[in-house]
C-alpha cells in the first residue's frame, strides 16, 4: 500500500512537472509569438474607463487578437501593471509582441488622430472645417464669435489669423476648443520667437502689426520663392507712406459679397480692409499665415521694387517705377491691350501725409 501511494505521488509529481514544463514553455511561446492582427492594417482597439486588466484580456481574445487571455492576464499581474492600464483608443500594429501592447496600455500611448490648418485658410473656413470634423468632440458649434473667443481667453480681440498651420495630432475625445487653444498658443509663441529676431528698423509696431502683414503676403502667393520679395514691397510701400493696395484685403473686407470676380468698382468702394482707398495695414490679418509668411514679413528680400503683378503663371513680375508696372500689367492681364486694370493700379498716387 504504502509503494502504491509512493508509486502514485511519484507520478502526480512527474505530471505536474510536466505540465508545468509545458505551461512555461506555451507561457514563452505566447510570448514571443506576435498578435494576430492583419498584415497591411493595424488594429484599433479601445479600453473604456475603469475596465479592469481581465475584462481587457477577455475582450482582446474575443476580438481574434490574444489566443490565450489568461497568460495576457497573467503578464499583466507579474509584473505589477494589472491596475496601470489607460482608457483610450489604441493601435495594434501587426507584428506586435504581447508584452509591447501591454507597455503601451500602461504608458497611455494611444492612437493620435489630426487635424490640418492650411495656410492661408480665413477664420470663417476653420470654423466651417471644424464643424465639419469627425475626430474633434464638438463644443463650440452653437457659439457666437464674441463667446468663443472669451472661452478662449481673448475676450474682446478678432479670431482671424491667430491659429498656426500645421497639422496637429490629439487623442481620440479632444474637443475642438481644446484644438483652438493649443493651436492659439503655437501662434502667440512663434510670432513672440520670430519677433524676437526680427530684422531691424521695419515699419511694424508690434507682433500683431507682423502678423496682419504676413496674412496679406499668405494670401498674395503661394510661391515660395516669392515670399520674401513680396513681403519687401509692400514694407518698402508702408516706409513711403504709399498705400499697399493688394487686392486680397478688398476681397476680405467685400465677405460674402465675393462671387469669385473683383471688378474696379470693388477696388474703389470703401471698407476697413480696402487698400486701395486707405494707407496702413487692415485692421486685422486676412487669413491665417503659416510660419514662412510671418518670417518673409520680417525678413523681407532686399531690393527696390514697389509693385508686382500676376504673371497668369502663378509668378509675379516686380517693378521699381510705375512706368515698369503698367508695361508688366499691360504684357501679363491685359493681353498687350491697352485698358485700365491692375492688382495694383497702374496710376501716380498721392503718399501719406
Amino acid at each position: 500500500m504504502r509503494n502504491m501511494m509512493a508509486r502514485l505521488l511519484g507520478l502526480i509529481l512527474l505530471l505536474g512537472s510536466f505540465t508545468t514544463g509545458w505551461l512555461i514553455l506555451d507561457y514563452r511561446d505566447f510570448l514571443n509569438t506576435p498578435l494576430t492582427v492583419p498584415e497591411k492594417q493595424p488594429v484599433v482597439f479601445v479600453i473604456q474607463p475603469g475596465e479592469s486588466l481581465t475584462t481587457v484580456s477577455r475582450r482582446l481574445a474575443a476580438h481574434g487578437i490574444v489566443e490565450h487571455p489568461a497568460y495576457f492576464h497573467f503578464l499583466g499581474r507579474w509584473k505589477g501593471w494589472q491596475a496601470r492600464i489607460k482608457a483610450g483608443e489604441y493601435e495594434i500594429e501587426p507584428g506586435m509582441l504581447p508584452e509591447q501592447l501591454l507597455i503601451r496600455f500602461v504608458r497611455g500611448k494611444v492612437r493620435l488622430l489630426s487635424f490640418t490648418i492650411v495656410e492661408g485658410w480665413t477664420w470663417r473656413r476653420l470654423r466651417d472645417e471644424l464643424r465639419r470634423s469627425s475626430v474633434l468632440r464638438h463644443t463650440i458649434d452653437d457659439l457666437d464669435q464674441a463667446s468663443l473667443m472669451r472661452r478662449l481667453g481673448m475676450p474682446g480681440q478678432h479670431p482671424e489669423g491667430r491659429f498656426l498651420p500645421e497639422t496637429y495630432r490629439f487623442p481620440r475625445g479632444t474637443t475642438d476648443i481644446e484644438f483652438l487653444r493649443r493651436a492659439s498658443a503655437a501662434m502667440r509663441e512663434y510670432l513672440a520667437r520670430a519677433w524676437a529676431r526680427r530684422a531691424p528698423d521695419l515699419p511694424l509696431k508690434n507682433p500683431y502689426e507682423a502678423l496682419i502683414l504676413a496674412s496679406i503676403v499668405e494670401r498674395e502667393t503661394a510661391v515660395p520663392a516669392e515670399r520674401r520679395q513680396i513681403a519687401g514691397v509692400f514694407i518698402r510701400r508702408l516706409r513711403k507712406g504709399m498705400r499697399l493696395q493688394t487686392d486680397p484685403t478688398v476681397i476680405y473686407g467685400m465677405g460674402k459679397r465675393f462671387d469669385g470676380n473683383l471688378r474696379r468698382r470693388d477696388l474703389t468702394h470703401d471698407t476697413p480692409y480696402n487698400t486701395y482707398t486707405r494707407h496702413g495695414l487692415p485692421p486685422t490679418p486676412i487669413a491665417m499665415p503659416g510660419k514662412a509668411a510671418i518670417d518673409a514679413v520680417l525678413h523681407p528680400a532686399p531690393g527696390k521694387s514697389l509693385y508686382f503683378v500676376a504673371r497668369g503663371d502663378g509668378t509675379h513680375h516686380f517693378s521699381a517705377t510705375l512706368e515698369e508696372h503698367n508695361r508688366a500689367v499691360i504684357k501679363y492681364q491685359l493681353g498687350g491691350k491697352r485698358r485700365p486694370f491692375s492688382s495694383m493700379p497702374a496710376r501716380k498716387e498721392k503718399r501719406k501725409p
